[in-house]
């Protein structure tokens, strides 16, 4: 019999819907990717940074961040904030946007377009002009050329605008051929010439305004005095940095006594690949050498106080008041991407005691830091304390974990640890990059943390998984090393012994094509204060390890590969369970990653050959037959399908077992839970596989007092075959209210109620098709929800999370949070499995973007939207962390007092 419910239950329910969910994007985390334009305002305290893809970004105190984006993908070339207002005007090469908060009827703009282009300079030159220089227009060609000057008749494009900083009604107009001309504003005429030779390619005023310097395309740069007649050549001061044939290939440098700093100026022959800023200051002279291109850079006035620098893969600020020069670290655009991310694993609410060890090991490693605080101070935060100390860890290509403090707006770098030392690599240990040979010239020094390279491929690490309550950490990586680790505050010489687990079981006709293990040294290795390696796993074959879960009450490890799974004892150091999944198709599983993408792309290739040769010859010799047109035409449907090139409207079918890498391992986890019977509950291991079967071992833990002596054993309880074959990409188990199972020790530490096992317990499959629940112990269907089956969707990235009420602080309900590979985040109910809501999230094309994606206990979720950046996104209408902040114009100012301003806008991307 069918039942409805009443309208007011249904309206009830959407009113506490509301009350539990809502869709933002609040921030982004990390590096502007491929920044293109550096601004700053001294007055507001303010630093601006535009991108290639039209978005300018504006920083000022941590927590004060805001961010506007053009209509159109248009990259900013220049950046200028207004004088005395809260407001900023860029130069997207096709037009002036002018990004305000007040009107803008005191300010100017000058444009001077360029008569010739090149690939480096595609735009016209800028610059704004304080309100007192509003005298009049400036030339778009000089007429009173002295008749002296040698390439009069071609003056070029104008390369360089500085106005004088004591005067503003005076200009310098630098030309490309090296001319310049100082512009008398209100007089409209020049006031004087300055005779370069050379190709010119900056010119910058002294803070007195009683010198122009200039630097130029052969390496040199030239000191003018400024006056009322016009330079002779002979006059001048010049001098070649670094010899012959160099360039300043950045225009911008600056002249702030006693400092001088450039960029470029190196030999094209021997250094032409370096991207330096010379800093010479007395008899201190260094080549500061950055990791990539230049963007641009200034200094921060006060003798001056700071260096800031951007470049293509980070910022980095110069402390110029210590002595050394060293870097201050940033709050926030860290470059997430310094070697390249491979995985990431949130971890919500850290206990205070492990919060705090985890920052004293993070600070031990900055000590070669600068301890001046953030010079870039403009505007207020006026967000909340978070509620609660969230961690947020990334796995790198390089071996290394890096811990973040994602508890805010900012994402700030609080630990990083390196698994290269458990291993042989080729990385010298000696060689130290950040210094320099002694008597060298140009006396260069190593700047900045972006080093994408990797000494070897399979150090990356591809599963983290941290307990909060007892400090564990175990990582897992390319060539199937599991390390296991403990958090030490002291450190600690020992030698990791590596226990081999062989997956394939002695199973014959499989042979192993991929990369080999790595070799682990055998000497003792010092470690650092932090989490230190005491056990480690390597599985054979030496696969990429696909799932990976810790149980830190229980003391084991579990993890899968391609291959099949595995537990570990880190107690005893013993292996515990190993299981085959292969199938005997599964022949590409054992060809390592290299080798699968070639087969694919050649599968790929004899499909289409397969489908273009049926139908020339359906042409050819059955033009007329309608049915097997339509069979050619089915076939071709259904192989597009298979390849996911774009989803489409289908049932859920039935997968052939045939299917390549079916025994692949997706996920992997602990339950204490009832098995053999409806009475006594026991510890279990469940593991799906990309076929769509689940495995369940029972497990026996030895008593407390007998745990180091007596074994662990397991032994298999159930094997469930999902009758469409579907990958699993989760498993859960609810206790008799419904609820999901506590996570390891936090009964014990009071942070969770204890499990009810009074009731019946379910067990969910959560498959990239649908999610299926089923009653335990007999393993019988209850309930399922076809997610394919309605829109052609399927799972990539499921997570549990509790939402809380928005309006009552006692109501909150637990569900899954799921992404599709079409973008889309849904909120599926517990134990119901009904979908409350779903929102568009991830662009369909964005695949890098949402296979990175990791959601949060509390129903937030962070995912990779560029190489070097995070979008931080809320599915909680009770939980959210966005930028609430404020700037004020300067006092001085006529404008009106800025307004409150959210950081980020939901629709910004």
């Amino acid at each position: 019999m069918k039942r409805f419910r009443r309208h007011g239950q249904e309206s009830q329910r959407e009113r506490l819907k509301q009350e539990l969910f809502q869709f933002n994007k609040t921030v982004e985390h990390g590096f502007p990717h491929q920044p293109s334009a550096l601004g700053y305002s001294p007055s507001l305290q303010l630093l601006a940074i535009g991108t290639r893809s039209g978005a300018i970004k504006l920083y000022g105190a941590p927590g004060v961040e805001f961010m506007g984006l053009h209509d159109e993908n248009a990259a900013v070339t220049q950046v200028h904030f207004l004088p005395q207002q809260v407001r900023s005007n860029t130069l997207d090469g096709r037009i002036i946007v002018n990004i305000a908060y007040t009107c803008v009827e005191q300010v100017w703009l000058l444009l001077f377009p360029q008569q010739h282009t090149s690939p480096l300079k595609m735009l016209p030159s800028c610059y704004v002009v304080t309100p007192c220089s509003r005298c009049g227009p400036l030339p778009l060609s000089v007429h009173s050329v002295p008749d002296n000057y040698t390439c009069r008749r071609n003056l070029e494009h104008v390369e360089a605008l500085q106005e004088n900083p004591v005067n503003p009604s005076q200009v310098v107009i630098g030309y490309g051929r090296g001319l310049m001309v100082v512009w008398d504003l209100k007089k409209q005429r020049a006031i004087q010439h300055i005779p370069g030779t050379q190709q010119l390619e900056s010119v910058w005023w002294t803070e007195d305004g009683g010198y122009l310097l200039s630097s130029h395309n052969d390496g040199s740069y030239c000191r003018w005095t400024m006056g009322s007649k016009d330079v002779d050549e002979e006059d001048v001061k010049s001098d070649i940095p670094y010899g012959e044939d160099c360039a300043f290939f950045n225009p911008n440098w600056l002249f702030t006594p006693p400092f001088l700093l450039f960029s470029g100026g190196m030999p094209r022959a021997s250094y032409g690949d370096r991207h330096c800023i010379t800093v010479i200051h007395g008899k201190t002279h260094v080549a500061l050498d950055f990791t990539s291109r230049i963007i641009d850079f200034f200094a921060i006035r006060g003798d001056p106080s700071a260096l800031v620098v951007l470049v293509e893969e980070e910022l980095v600020v110069i402390d110029l008041q210590t002595e050394g020069w060293p870097v201050i670290q940033t709050p926030y655009l860290v470059p997430l991407h310094s070697s390249a991310i491979t995985c990431s694993h949130h971890v919500s609410a850290i206990p205070l005691k492990l919060w705090e060890r985890v920052l004293a090991a993070g600070n031990m490693q900055s000590t070669h830091y600068s301890k001046k605080p953030w010079p870039i101070t403009g505007g207020q935060n006026l967000g909340p304390d978070p509620p609660q100390r969230d961690l947020l860890l990334t796995g790198h290509e390089d071996g290394t974990v890096r811990f973040w403090d994602a508890s805010g707006v900012c994402l700030y770098p609080s630990y990083k640890l390196s698994t290269a030392g458990v291993f042989h690599t080729d990385a010298d240990p000696n060689d130290n990059m950040n210094q320099g040979t002694e008597g060298e010239w140009p006396p260069f020094r190593k700047v900045g943390c972006f080093d994408p390279y990797s000494d070897d491929p399979r150090l990356g690490v591809q599963k983290i998984h941290l307990c909060k309550y007892s400090g564990y950490l175990t990582v897992a990586g390319t060539a199937g090393q599991i390390l296991v680790l403990e958090l030490n505050d002291e450190a600690a010489e020992q030698t990791v012994e590596a226990k081999v687990v062989d997956l394939l079981q002695g199973q014959e006709g499989f042979r192993w094509k991929g990369h080999t293990q790595l070799d682990v040294r055998e000497e003792p290795v010092l470690f650092p204060p932090g989490f230190q390696p005491f056990a480690l796993v390597q599985c054979q074959p030496p696969a990429v390890v696909t799932a990976l879960t810790l149980h830190s009450e229980w003391k084991l490890v579990a993890f899968g590969t391609s291959h099949g799974f595995g537990l570990y004892d880190y107690q005893q150091k013993n292996n515990v369970l190993i299981k085959c999944t292969l199938n005997p198709s599964d022949q590409l599983a054992m060809e390592g990653p290299l080798s699968r993408v070639k087969s694919i792309k050649k599968s790929l290739r004899q499909s289409f050959r397969r489908i273009r040769r049926s139908r020339v010859s359906l042409r050819k010799h059955h033009v007329n037959n309608a049915a097997k047109l339509q069979d050619a035409n089915a076939r071709l449907e259904a192989e597009l399908a298979e390849m996911e090139i774009a989803p489409v409207q289908r049932k859920i079918e039935a997968r052939s077992s045939d299917d390549s890498f079916t025994g692949l391992v997706r996920t992997i986890y602990f339950a204490d839970t009832f098995l053999a019977d409806s009475s006594h509950n026991t510890p279990s291991l469940w593991a799906g596989t990309n076929g769509g079967c689940v495995f369940a071992y029972m497990l026996r833990l030895p008593a407390a007092e007998r745990r180091a002596d007596e074994p662990v054993t397991a032994q298999p309880a159930k094997e469930i075959q999902l009758m469409h074959r579907a990958p699993v990409v989760g498993i859960l188990v609810l206790d008799g209210h419904g609820a999901p199972l506590p996570e390891p020790l936090e009964v014990a530490h009071d942070l969770a109620r204890s499990p009810d096992m009074q009731g019946s317990h379910h067990l969910v499959v959560i498959s990239e098709e649908q999610f299926k629940v089923f009653g335990l112990p007999k393993v019988s269907a209850k309930t399922k929800l076809k997610l394919t089956a309605m829109d052609g969707s399927r799972v990539r990235r499921v997570g549990v999370a509790w939402f809380g009420s928005s309006r009552s602080e006692d109501y909150g309900e637990s569900g899954l949070v799921v992404l599709t590979n079409q973008g889309d985040v849904h909120v599926v109910s517990l134990p119901t499995v009904k979908m409350q809501v779903h929102y568009p999230c991830v662009r369909r094309e964005d695949v890098s973007g949402i296979a990175s994606c990791v959601f949060t206990k509390h129903g937030q979720g962070f995912y990779l939207i560029s190489p070097s950046e995070f979008e931080r996104f809320s599915l909680s209408a009770r939980c959210l962390v966005e930028p609430r902040c404020l700037v004020e114009a300067p006092t001085d100012s006529s404008t009106q007092r800025g307004s409150l301003l959210d950081g980020a806008s939901s629709a910004h991307r």
